[in-house]
């Protein structure tokens, strides 16, 4: 919570402690985010804000971390789906369980079907979504070129929103002032599309 909450001052001491290499530690962090299932607590949307700013502020170049982090978020998102669809059949293949139910993986299959292009692109605004989302559309062998195309233009939206966001806003004096405020309002709108759904899906069987 500290790191998300103070991550401007962490990085502006890995860029005066690396320099160049923050870009490469930038990309790692995005890459695992989107990537690698087990890594959905890693700071997402507040990152890319700030990194906007720091980019404002001149102490990242602006076009080099957009493209960077835009390609980190590409692939990790294909990492993410080939390990889905790579461990789908071997997780489903030893029989029925209370988790491991094919019935289940059939329902993700339908699911994809009709919303996957939609849940791909817009599942990037969602933390711990966009992290699992790629992996479930592996599993449901969401068909490539289309999940490959969504994916694309989900990691421009969403790299190229917060990344300005920051550049443009970043540096107002009250945002500069008040970041933590700042940072914990991203997480809470980042988050709020999500309680949103779970409380009307709650209302909804309680009808």
């Amino acid at each position: 919570m500290d790191l998300v909450l103070h991550l401007d001052q962490y990085l502006q001491t890995i860029i005066a402690t690396y320099g160049v290499g923050v870009y490469a530690i930038l990309f790692a962090i995005i890459f695992c985010e989107t990537g690698l299932v087990v890594m959905p607590f890693l700071p997402g949307d507040s990152l890319l804000f700030v990194t906007g700013a720091l980019a404002a502020s001149g102490s990242l170049e602006l076009h080099t971390l957009l493209l960077l982090l835009m390609a980190a978020s590409f692939l990790g998102d294909n990492t993410n789906y080939w390990l889905g669809r790579f461990f789908a059949p071997r997780l489903f293949s030893h029989g029925s369980s209370r988790w491991l139910n094919p019935d289940h993986l059939e329902t993700t299959k339908n699911f994809f079907h009709r919303y996957g292009a939609k849940t791909v692109m817009l599942g990037r605004f969602l933390p711990i979504v966009r992290t699992f989302t790629p992996f479930v559309a592996g599993m449901s062998r969401m068909p490539v070129a289309q999940f490959m195309t969504f994916a694309a233009f989900g990691a421009v939206l969403w790299i190229g929103s917060l990344v300005m966001a920051g550049y443009f806003f970043g540096n107002i004096f009250w945002v500069k002032h008040n970041l933590t405020l700042v940072i914990l309002g991203i997480i809470v709108l980042s988050l709020l599309p999500g309680l949103i759904q779970y409380w009307r899906a709650r209302r909804a069987s309680n009808a």
